[in-house]
């Protein structure tokens, strides 16, 4: 393997703030308790990349701007992005507004990254298999030489195998919502932390 490519949200980057305040927000709108919200919010996890917009909408609510203020790092990330760096080749491929290089240099882990793609930029959105494509084109690698790494099934792991790259499921987050229900789709690997990665054996990343 040449390359790693990571998705950001909740593979990287912990929105765990962001969600509660979106999840409140919304069952204020609709007087009810969270919990009662929340019930929504998993069923469309299992389906949806983006179950609390999905389940706002489904209940007629308007979710404010996303508040990239209230993202951080997960703990094991700088760590583990420097023990992969220098080793392979690192990138990016996100569903992101504008700004994905600014935030991640802003966390101190830019420096890790030859190619960033972030879709407000690409102007295609994962899973169109085009974000792949381009983020592979920019690398000058071919997919059988690059592993996706991430948390949605359905966004990361589904169009990166379609394209032959290898996958690494990261079960953080609402992903723990989603099931493999066909075996061809079945990720590579799948762990339950990004720092997970770290302990593996160096030839994780050979498959």
């Amino acid at each position: 393997m040449k390359w790693i490519f990571f998705d950001l949200g909740a593979t990287l980057v912990d929105e765990t703030e962001v969600y509660k305040s979106r999840c409140e927000y919304a069952s204020r709108q609709l007087k009810i308790d969270i919990a009662t919200f929340m019930e929504k919010v998993y069923e469309e996890a299992a389906i949806s990349p983006t179950p609390i917009r999905s389940a706002a909408k489904a209940c007629g609510v308007v979710l404010p701007e996303w508040d990239h203020s209230m993202e951080k790092l997960y703990d094991a990330v700088p760590a583990v992005l420097a023990a992969l760096y220098g080793r392979y080749k690192l990138g990016i491929i996100a569903n992101q507004s504008a700004g994905t290089q600014e935030r991640i240099d802003k966390w101190g882990i830019g420096k890790y990254f030859d190619v960033v793609i972030g879709s407000a930029e690409a102007g295609c959105v994962k899973p169109d298999l085009k974000i792949f494509s381009m983020a592979l084109d920019k690398a000058g690698c071919e997919a059988a030489d690059a592993i996706m790494v991430g948390d949605r099934l359905d966004n990361d792991i589904i169009p990166a195998k379609k394209l032959g790259m290898k996958t690494v499921w990261v079960r953080q987050g609402y992903a723990i919502y989603q099931r493999i229900e066909d075996e061809s789709k079945r990720p590579n690997h799948i762990v339950d932390s990004i720092a997970e990665l770290s302990r593996l054996e160096e030839n994780f990343f050979k498959i």
